[in-house]
């Protein structure tokens, strides 16, 4: 698949590519029409916009599999997949991979908290055994049809063990064979700058908006060496501000209008979803 190749080449590059999250389609043909090179479709995402919901373990495979399916059908860019932690033990893993890489993902990323998982920036998390960790990451790197598709190992043991104890995770995730490493949560520069001189596969870093990680610019990360910037809820974050401003100068002006600034116009919204290209099959197969 295309796709696939085209994301280990982002990965391999180390050059700190920008991945923004998509919580639905749409917000994925926007990341895509914005010319992002890959989308990371979020599991805090759907669990927010699509439950109501914090990021503490309620979604399950049908959900991730089923966004995952439409946002490929939507877009041509790699995808890289929230698995949370494959929703069970080694077996439920390879399942999830299996199930995955069908509905079109590109990359799948599985982390190492104990179920129910929650946000890599909340207190609280927990994480299984190393040793289990290890073996789930096995069972997803043998479970996967396509060789290249792309295996991503989470540890969150940063928060419960401390530093030193994550970066053993990662090197032992590295040495079952995941494609790409990221260690969730790291809390210092110091611990930014020290982990593309201390793992030698590519990595991801999470900058949450609000987190508990330093933020740092895209351009930086890429000199120290990272392959991925995930932004996984910068478009959940702007667009509930979005609806926020929007409907609070409709409940007090009563009325929005469309050269308000405060919306999109009506003809952007129908060729950010395809409204011509529909047309066109219309009239293609009207008699």
């Amino acid at each position: 698949m295309f796709t696939r190749n085209k994301l280990r080449e982002i990965v391999e590059a180390r050059r700190g590519v920008l991945v923004p999250g998509a919580f639905n389609a749409l917000s994925a043909k926007v990341i895509e029409d914005l010319g992002f090179e890959a989308i990371y479709v979020t599991g805090a995402g759907v669990t927010n916009m699509w439950f109501g919901m914090p990021d503490q373990g309620f979604m399950g495979l049908a959900e991730i599999s089923d966004h995952t399916a439409r946002i490929r059908d939507a877009v041509e860019v790699p995808l890289i997949v929230d698995a949370d932690t494959g929703f069970g033990n080694a077996l439920n893993v390879y399942h999830t991979v299996r199930t995955l890489e069908r509905a079109g993902a590109d990359c799948i990323q599985l982390e190492d908290q104990v179920m129910p998982k929650r946000c890599g920036h909340f207190a609280g998390k927990e994480v299984i055994a190393t040793e289990e960790a290890v073996d789930k990451i096995k069972a997803a790197v043998d479970a996967r049809r396509d060789e290249n598709l792309l295996i991503m190992a989470r540890t969150d043991a940063a928060a419960v063990y401390g530093f030193e104890a994550a970066v053993e995770r990662a090197a032992l995730f590295s040495e079952a064979g995941a494609d790409i490493l990221f260690v969730e949560a790291v809390t210092s520069e110091e611990e930014i700058r020290a982990l593309p001189v201390r793992l030698n596969k590519p990595q991801l870093m999470n900058m949450v908006i609000g987190g508990k990680t330093p933020i740092f610019n895209a351009d930086e990360l890429g000199e120290l060496g990272f392959g991925i910037v995930l932004y996984a809820n910068a478009a959940l974050q702007g667009a509930v501000a979005g609806i926020q401003n929007t409907l609070s100068i409709l409940r007090d002006e009563k009325e929005v209008k469309e050269d308000s600034g405060l919306v999109i116009p009506f003809t952007e919204r129908q060729r950010l979803v395809g409204k011509p290209e529909w047309d066109a099959l219309e009239k293609k197969y009207k008699q």
